[in-house]
């Protein structure tokens, strides 16, 4: 009489059962990691730009927070990773950018081979970011600028689609000119954001109405060009010398965005 009976642990579920083991390995691992750890192991294969700079990374890698400067202002960016997706390679995370008295709530997906989408909603109080806005020669708002929604996508190394709300309830606004300052009051204001074939652009208008009394198109190169229309100047209910219609560009400028944002005064 023979033995028909086979082992129970064959060479292929020892093989499964090695393999299984070492993904859970592998996930306990994720989940544990200090974040800090991951950072000073990854931070000299990453270049940074000039104006940023990490202080801290703490937690895990799975889900932690860094604070850290952009331009010398403090900010803490926290994440929580979620279950990827190994059919179609995406690494989805849910993540809040704080300061002081702002704060950007969003979600990333990350897909392979670098493409990226973004989603976002926030608040921002202008009065915090008003050195910034000084150096770099803008308009200050007072109250709050509120981001009802920002979806953006990054394909091939570029700006994908993309759109954008963010609305101003009105108030004064303050700018320079020459050695001092000049203020108006402004209507009630927004700005719709439109990205395509590598270029995103930014309109400023009169809630309600349907021309800009601005622009602002960043380019692929990091280029950002800004035209002020006369329509603005006809909102701050200020005068103008010569003859020209609403739609006229009175002011244009194009530099670099980082350049800008990281200059010091």
């Amino acid at each position: 009489m023979t033995d028909s009976s086979k082992p129970f642990l064959g060479p292929a579920k020892v093989i499964w059962l090695a393999l299984a083991g070492l993904l859970v390995y592998f996930v306990a691992l994720v989940f544990l990691l200090p974040a800090g750890w991951a950072w000073q192991w990854l931070s000299p294969q990453v270049k940074l730009p000039p104006q940023v700079t990490i202080n801290q990374v703490s937690g895990q890698l799975w889900e932690g927070a860094a604070g850290f400067t952009f331009a010398g202002r403090p900010l803490r960016l926290g994440w929580n990773i979620e279950t990827p997706s190994l059919l179609d390679l995406t690494f989805p995370l849910s993540f809040s950018l704080t300061s002081a008295q702002s704060e950007l709530d969003g979600r990333l997906s990350l897909s392979w081979p670098g493409d990226a989408t973004l989603t976002a909603r926030g608040q921002l109080r202008v009065s915090e970011f008003e050195d910034l806005i000084r150096r770099s020669g803008g308009a200050m708002l007072t109250g709050d600028v509120v981001i009802e929604r920002l979806d953006l996508e990054w394909i091939d190394g570029e700006f994908g689609d993309g759109q954008g709300l963010a609305r101003w309830s009105g108030g004064e606004v303050t700018w320079p000119v020459g050695g001092g300052v000049q203020s108006a009051d402004f209507p009630p204001m927004e700005a719709t954001l439109n990205a395509a074939a590598g270029r995103m652009s930014m309109a400023i208008l009169q809630q309600g109405e349907s021309e800009p009394a601005a622009n602002a198109d960043i380019f692929p190169d990091g280029m950002l060009e800004i035209r002020v229309y006369k329509r603005m100047i006809d909102l701050a209910g200020q005068s103008w010398s010569g003859a020209a219609s609403p739609g006229d560009v009175i002011f244009r400028v194009r530099q670099p965005l980082l350049g800008m944002l990281g200059r010091g005064g």
